[in-house]
């Protein structure tokens, strides 16, 4: 039986906001899973198709995936022509007597395969008459080697997989990792790219919060990364001067601003060993002070560093995602002295010379 389906692509592309090439392609896969379901389904792709596919993606940007070309089998779908050529197949059409009809839109250049197809690949063969016959070798090669990396993925994702969470992946080599988070992403119908990835993997290794959409987050902590929805909770803002004594910053929230003369930077330490405290020379520090909340690109020499750190970096490594909002920060005339929960800045830090001192504590209830 022969079942002929007609879509409107162009209402739909504008509808998903893909290209019509796109979605001429996942709403004709959708009809072939309806057709075909309980059933293999062969496609008629040859090696021309798949040598344009791998110069499509590695001109969009891809992996090892994406240079391994279309499939040979994806579910029930089945590519019995992928490694014969057009012109094999037009040959073999040619002896049979066999008609055959072209698509109307494969002669036009207004899709970008077709630039490819008319274009590129004729100049390829210019340098080298067999590349289509020598590209089934090369894509052939990429498949096994990418099917190890897959295989490999398979077993990570069984080891590591609990829910939305990827728990342990970090003992495992990066690409391995990647794949594994590019799994999680697309199981969510969520976007990515080798940038996103990058990203990802850097804060599984390294701690952070990453933004993928909306209000989904990736979270990573101790080598484990979980997506999880968000939502952002109302930022607090404050700005007012600091003065000696209790400062209340809100309902929750006082620092205590405390001069301190003295000779002895261990002995002050001693003092209050079992409290939580900031300790900067007073003398060293340049007009008014501030206490705040951050702001946008905040950065902070801290103490005993030799360089300059931006405060949003710093945040991301080292505080947990629940204790981040409402950070007091402490400012004077020539920029943060103090990162609540971070430390203090290099330029006010005590030293044997001190003789006075200014003691910073946060008392949050």
């Amino acid at each position: 039986a022969f079942t002929a389906v007609r879509c409107d692509v162009v209402s739909q592309s504008k509808k998903w906001q893909k290209s019509t090439e796109e979605t001429a392609r996942i709403m004709r896969y959708e009809e072939f899973a309806k057709h075909s379901e309980g059933k293999k389904l062969a496609t008629a792709h040859n090696a021309n198709d798949n040598l344009e596919t791998v110069i499509l993606n590695l001109t969009r940007g891809t992996g090892i995936k994406g240079l391994a070309g279309i499939p040979c089998v994806r579910g029930n779908i089945i590519r019995p022509l992928l490694t014969v050529s057009r012109a094999e197949i037009e040959e073999f059409l040619k002896i049979s007597g066999q008609n055959y009809v072209t698509d109307s839109t494969n002669l036009s250049d207004d899709y970008t395969r077709n630039k490819i197809r008319h274009r590129i690949i004729p100049l390829l063969e210019e340098i080298n008459s067999s590349v289509v016959a020598t590209s089934v070798n090369t894509i052939d090669t990429v498949r096994e080697e990418n099917a190890v990396i897959e295989a490999d993925t398979d077993l990570a994702m069984k080891q590591c997989r609990d829910g939305n969470a990827l728990v342990g992946l970090r003992g495992y080599p990066s690409v391995i990792r990647k794949r594994c988070i590019s799994r999680l992403l697309s199981d969510n119908k969520l976007p990515y790219s080798h940038k996103r990835l990058k990203e990802a993997d850097h804060i599984l290794l390294y701690g952070g919060k990453l933004n993928i959409s909306g209000k989904i987050y990736l979270i990573a902590n101790e080598g484990s990364i979980i997506l999880r929805s968000i939502d952002k909770a109302a930022e607090i803002a404050v700005e007012m001067p600091l003065q000696p004594g209790e400062n209340v910053i809100c309902d929750n929230c006082i620092v205590r601003c405390d001069i301190i003369e003295c000779d002895n930077l261990k002995k002050i330490e001693a003092v209050h060993k079992k409290s939580t405290f900031y300790l900067l020379d007073y003398d060293k520090i340049r007009g008014r002070l501030i206490v705040r909340t951050r702001k946008y690109g905040d950065k902070i020499r801290l103490k005993g560093r030799e360089f300059t750190s931006s405060v949003k970096k710093l945040i991301n490594e080292k505080i947990p995602l629940e204790k981040r909002n409402g950070l007091l920060f402490i400012e004077d005339e020539e920029g943060t002295i103090l990162a609540e929960r971070l430390g203090i800045a290099d330029r006010t830090a005590p030293d044997s010379n001190t003789a006075r001192f200014l003691e910073i504590s946060f008392l949050r209830s």
